[in-house]
């Protein structure tokens, strides 16, 4: 019953999307000044809700169709895995839900237009089927997959059995725009988003702006208290302790991969799975039209020095899988 009503919900935001076409919201905000002068917005569909962040422009002002089909040029090819599956109004549907919490609304156009970038710069490196030879280059190819094709096991951790128990005959591989992993990280964001993933993880891979979802809610859900965001570390809202700055955790993109994937790719120096994640990042910046550049130096862009937040020798919490 809680899957039909999210869905319903993920349904009816989808029906007003669509009367944008893709091509700016447009929309004038509501304004409300509260006590102490804080600004609040309210803009409709895409950023609802009284929020400091909808005064500002929101996702579809400056991220549109167009950018998206460039984003991700070969995902519909018929050698691509995930034909027909992903598009651009799957994934506004979805940043609807996160844009008044700051999701590409948080800091002046060039922030939000980089957080855009970096969030699918992880989503077009974890979804690709490129390679080097590849038709239009290996970074053209983001949102190929949509699931792990082929399992090396069914990812059922008995530790959880009391918090989320394995279903009989239900594997948890690799679903989704960053794909998720075993059942505690199924379990933990279907109870977020109220769809019932322990039991249907092949809700992810049915639907689109679910799968979308999912990804933004870990962008901006710390993997554990106490510990910021992939959002918060790079927007600028996370500031580092004094075992941070040894640690060499400094905001950035490459914080993000460590907030996401930890040792399996941070702190090994310029390994490839890193190198990957960053390149696309970059080359969706170029698309964009904010230009590499902007992406700042190496220590920022990198977590090739940063020692992780959640080593894996004593937790393997994170959503994703660098296989």
């Amino acid at each position: 019953m809680e899957a039909k009503r999210s869905f319903l919900l993920i349904m009816a935001v989808a029906a007003m999307v669509v009367s944008v076409g893709g091509q700016g919201s447009g929309t004038k905000p509501l304004v409300k000044v509260l006590k102490g002068g804080l600004k609040v917005c309210d803009k409709g569909w895409e950023c609802k809700g009284w929020s400091k962040y909808c005064c500002n422009q929101t996702i579809s002002d400056f991220f549109q169709t167009y950018q998206f089909e460039n984003l991700f040029a070969k995902r519909n090819t018929p050698v691509a895995h995930a034909v027909g599956f992903w598009d651009y109004r799957s994934f506004i549907t979805a940043a609807a839900v996160y844009q008044p919490h700051g999701f590409g609304t948080a800091g002046g156009k060039t922030t939000q237009m980089k957080e855009v970038a970096a969030f699918l710069g992880h989503v077009g490196s974890k979804t690709t089927c490129g390679y080097g030879v590849a038709t239009g280059g290996p970074l053209a190819w983001g949102l190929c997959y949509k699931k792990e094709m082929s399992p090396s096991k069914s990812y059922c951790d008995d530790d959880y059995k009391y918090t989320f128990p394995c279903t009989p005959g239900v594997e948890y591989f690799g679903r989704g725009a960053l794909p998720i992993y075993w059942n505690y990280n199924y379990g933990e964001a279907g109870e977020a988003l109220k769809v019932d993933l322990l039991n249907h993880p092949e809700y992810i891979e049915q639907n689109a702006t679910l799968a979308f979802q999912a990804a933004i809610w870990r962008w901006m859900t710390p993997v554990k208290k106490q510990q910021p965001s992939a959002h918060d570390v790079f927007v600028g809202t996370w500031k580092p302790t004094k075992n941070d700055t040894l640690a060499k955790r400094i905001p950035g993109f490459g914080a993000t991969m460590n907030v996401l994937y930890g040792d399996s790719v941070c702190g090994q120096g310029d390994v490839d799975s890193m190198n990957n994640i960053v390149s696309h990042y970059q080359y969706y910046l170029d698309l964009m039209g904010v230009g590499r550049e902007e992406a700042g130096p190496h220590e920022v862009l990198t977590c090739a020095e940063q020692e992780a937040f959640n080593p894996s020798s004593s937790s393997s919490s994170s959503s994703s899988s660098s296989s």
